[in-house]
C-alpha cells in the first residue's frame, strides 16, 4: 500500500458500508479515463453536487478535486477505486441516484428524488390544508402527469384560496405546461378541495427543457 493509499485508508470513507449513489462500470471506466488525463490523477476524486436551487429541476456540478482535501461535512465513498465526494447538504437528494455513462449521452444521473420546494415568504406549507393539497398532488395529480415525465411540487398557500406550485420533469419548459397547470392541475385541486379556488404556477418555464414535447 502506498503512503497516499495508507493515508486515505486511515482517514476512511465515512459509513462506507452505506453507499449513497450507484456508479455503473461504464461510468467508472469513463471517469478513470478523464481522471488519468489530469495532473496527479491518483489524488483526485469526483465531486458530485447539486447546482440547482430548490424548486428547480435538478442540475449537477461534476468536477475532480483532491479527495484528501474534502470538507469535514462532505461524504466520501469509494466505488471500484474511484472516490466519489458528495457535499453533506446534497446527500439526502442524491441518495438512491445512479451515475451512468453512454456514448450517446455521456455521463448521466438518474435520480429518483424530487427537488425540494422553494421557500416563499408569506406562504403556509405546514398546516392541515397543505397536508390535504400534498396528499392530492401525490395520489392524483402527479400520477396523471407521470405519463409525460412530469410532476408538480406544492410550495404553499396564501390563506386566500390560492395554492402555489412548481412544475418539473417533462413539464418544466414544455410549451403545454402552463396550460396543464392552469387548466388541468387547477381543476383537479379546486374540484377536490373546497378551500382552494385557484392555482398559481411559480415555475420559470424559460429555464427548462422539454424532453416529452418536441
Amino acid at each position: 500500500m502506498s503512503p497516499l493509499e495508507a493515508l486515505a485508508a486511515e482517514s476512511g470513507d465515512s459509513n462506507q458500508s452505506e453507499p449513497i449513489i450507484s456508479v455503473t462500470p461504464e461510468a467508472i471506466e469513463n471517469l478513470r479515463e478523464l481522471r488519468d488525463d489530469e495532473p496527479d490523477g491518483d489524488q483526485l476524486g469526483l465531486r458530485l453536487a447539486i447546482a440547482s436551487k430548490p424548486g428547480e429541476d435538478f442540475r449537477y456540478d461534476l468536477s475532480f478535486e483532491e479527495f484528501l482535501k474534502a470538507a469535514f461535512t462532505d461524504e466520501v465513498r469509494t466505488h471500484d477505486g474511484m472516490k466519489i465526494i458528495i457535499p453533506g447538504d446534497d446527500v439526502e437528494l442524491l441518495t438512491g441516484a445512479t451515475l451512468d455513462y453512454s456514448t450517446a449521452q455521456g455521463l448521466v444521473i438518474r435520480n429518483p428524488n424530487r427537488p425540494s420546494a422553494p421557500s416563499v415568504e408569506g406562504l403556509t406549507s405546514d398546516d392541515e390544508l397543505s397536508a390535504e393539497v400534498e396528499a392530492l398532488v401525490s395520489t392524483e395529480v402527479n400520477p396523471a402527469l407521470a405519463a409525460h415525465g412530469g410532476f408538480v411540487t406544492y410550495v404553499g398557500h396564501d390563506g386566500e384560496g390560492t395554492a402555489y406550485l412548481t412544475m418539473g420533469g417533462g413539464c418544466h419548459g414544455c410549451s403545454m405546461s402552463k396550460m396543464t397547470m392552469l387548466d388541468g392541475v387547477q381543476t383537479m385541486l379546486v374540484d377536490a378541495i373546497e378551500a382552494i379556488e385557484r392555482v398559481k404556477d411559480l415555475t420559470d418555464h424559460s429555464t427548462g427543457e422539454s424532453p416529452f414535447y418536441s
